[in-house]
């Protein structure tokens, strides 16, 4: 073998080893996300979990706002990349309690039935006010001594919320808006931002207040975080007096 053919034999040796170490490292790495991410949803592959869908407020019982419907797909985007299967239930059908199925349950308590649930149970610092008549502070949220109004278009409020009951129980992630654009924003908040919450949080449960600005302007795309806010609302009420 003369020198010029040993060196082509070299080079392509050392292209090969190169880019089979580097294919491995992507797909280590890529793998190592995932399980990161399967467990921060609670969603091992081939897992099932349950998506509990409101109604319009206002509207009967089967109707959904469209943009509930949006908040839908971009979490069902996320349960796809994990590889899980997903159950859709209307919010006064599911009728099991939580942990042994990763949850997602969309939309505040006057229109969620499974939401007030969550609230009374899981977060029993958080007040909303629920009225079937527009008066003025309609829909506004009271945690840890501060209220947080609504003014349509211009300013809304979401609660989104990952909570356990425990190690090895699956997460419920409730996403409690004042309004179906709010519910969309804490959805796409939460699919932008899952790897930042993962490293901050872990396996443990957190409760966020997010503010969408300007929606008529905007629609959910601008997103700002207010405050974590997870211990007053997991603090009962009387006990934070």
């Amino acid at each position: 073998m003369n020198e010029d053919v040993r060196n082509i034999v070299l080079g392509v040796i050392a292209t090969a080893f190169s880019g089979g170490f580097g294919w491995f490292t992507r797909t280590y790495l890529w793998r190592r996300a995932l399980r990161r991410k399967q467990a921060f949803f609670g969603l091992p592959t081939g897992s099932d979990c349950l998506f509990v869908v409101n109604r319009q407020m206002g509207g009967t019982d089967s109707s959904l706002h469209r943009n509930d419907a949006f908040a839908l797909l971009e979490i069902s985007a996320l349960i796809k990349d994990c590889g899980a299967n997903v159950q859709i239930v209307s919010h006064d059908g599911a009728r099991q309690g939580f942990g042994e199925r990763a949850e997602f349950c969309v939309g505040g308590p006057s229109s969620n039935a499974r939401t007030t649930a969550h609230l009374a149970s899981m977060l029993p610092g958080v007040r909303i006010i629920v009225s079937s008549e527009p008066v003025p502070d309609r829909g506004a949220i009271t945690v840890g001594g501060e209220t947080y109004r609504w003014v349509k278009g211009l300013t809304e409020y979401v609660l989104l919320a990952r909570l356990t009951t425990g190690r090895g129980s699956r997460p419920v992630f409730l996403l409690c808006g004042q309004t179906a654009i709010s519910n969309q924003a804490a959805a796409r908040y939460l699919a932008r931002n899952q790897r930042k919450l993962t490293e901050s949080y872990g396996d443990d449960s957190f409760c966020l207040l997010l503010k969408v600005i300007n929606s008529d302007a905007y629609g959910p795309d601008v997103t700002e975080l207010v405050a974590d806010v997870t211990g007053p609302a997991r603090t009962p009420a009387a006990a934070a007096v």
